[in-house]
């Protein structure tokens, strides 16, 4: 029997940039032969369509990559009825897998998702390799993601405790404390000093054996992703978690995601300005998906985090599928009317 598939979790927040990283190690993948499962919060598979329309990864069968896309909610609530089945799955062919990917939501707990590899049906085929943690730095340095960066520091040595914490702030803690490796990205977008600054906070946040690298555009060495060799799940114990006393643990049940398809066209500046006081308005996380522009014969990708919205255009549209507008919004509290009267 060939040895144990390495298993690459992926996690951090909405928007840090967790699929472009991927997009770019599927790219660059020096002929190593990688399956993908990619998790998403939402009904409709934008990420894995981001990642299925890289050059090396369309919707054909690909000799060097395997993407199995899962949509219908968090990995760590849905192992048993999804997760295990696509490992069985990805198991049967582990000769012809090199290493897998898993992509968490924005929402995951990592700890749950990799106390399933000490399920009997996974643990003699796969193990899991290491956990690279992506954080956004611009989004961090604006206080985006878990508040002031003194303020918090602050407040965290003056009381341990953290009963006082939010969940999107214990889940940022709970990611990194279970992290072999952070990707911190956009660092481009930010000033030398303020980078210095998010990386030594950071460096407090995590053990000392964890390493923060910089990385712009997703583009990173698959050297530095892969190989840890780190057998997460036999030493669970070492990464705490605010849930390691809960059986089980649940989500805050009013962050919700939305999605808007409709067969209409946006100038991009336009909508811009729509979505950027949308998002004012509402308490919107993350907005992502494509969009339809007028006269153009290419897709525009769309994804906003914060205030922030990028866009650009990644392929044709292809004959065989419909020309619409397509994007998703995470959000507390969204209501699916209101955000299409909106548009």
């Amino acid at each position: 029997m060939s040895a144990k598939i390495p298993v690459t979790v992926i996690t951090g927040f909405l928007g840090s940039g967790k699929t472009t990283t991927i997009r770019n190690l599927l790219q660059n993948n020096q002929g190593r032969r990688i399956a993908v499962i990619v998790n998403e919060f939402g009904e409709i598979g934008i990420d894995g369509d981001l990642l299925r329309s890289c050059e090396v990864c369309d919707e054909d069968d690909v000799p060097n990559t395997n993407i199995v896309e899962l949509t219908n909610g968090c990995l760590c609530c849905t192992v048993q009825e999804e997760f295990l089945p696509t490992m069985q799955q990805l198991l049967q062919r582990r000769e012809q897998i090199d290493c897998i990917l898993i992509e968490t939501s924005g929402l995951a707990l990592p700890k749950p998702l990799i106390q399933a590899f000490r399920w009997p049906e996974i643990r003699t085929g796969a193990t899991v390799d290491g956990v690279v943690v992506v954080v956004d730095c611009e989004a961090l340095a604006k206080g985006n993601l878990v508040g002031d960066i003194d303020a918090l520091e602050a407040q965290r040595q003056a009381d341990t405790s953290l009963d006082h914490e939010t969940p999107i702030e214990e889940l940022f803690e709970d990611q990194l404390a279970c992290a072999d490796l952070v990707l911190l990205t956009k660092v481009d977008l930010v000033d030398a000093e303020t980078q210095i600054k998010i990386q030594n906070w950071l460096q407090q946040q995590v053990q000392k054996s964890v390493k923060i690298v910089q990385c712009k555009g997703g583009e990173i060495n698959p050297d530095i992703l892969l190989g840890f060799n780190a057998a997460v799940e036999d030493n669970l114990a070492a990464r705490p978690s605010h849930h390691d006393t809960e059986e089980e643990h649940e989500h805050d049940d009013d962050i919700n995601s939305v999605y808007f398809i409709a067969r209409q066209e946006f100038e991009p500046q336009n909508l811009v300005k729509k979505l950027q006081k949308l998002m004012a308005e509402q308490e919107i996380y993350r907005i992502k998906g494509f969009v339809a522009v007028p006269n153009k014969s290419m897709r525009l990708v769309l994804q906003g985090v914060g205030s922030r919205i990028e866009h650009f255009y990644d392929r044709l549209w292809q004959n065989s599928e419909l020309r619409e507008t397509k994007l998703v919004f995470i959000g507390r509290e969204l209501e699916q009317s209101k955000i299409h009267s909106f548009l």
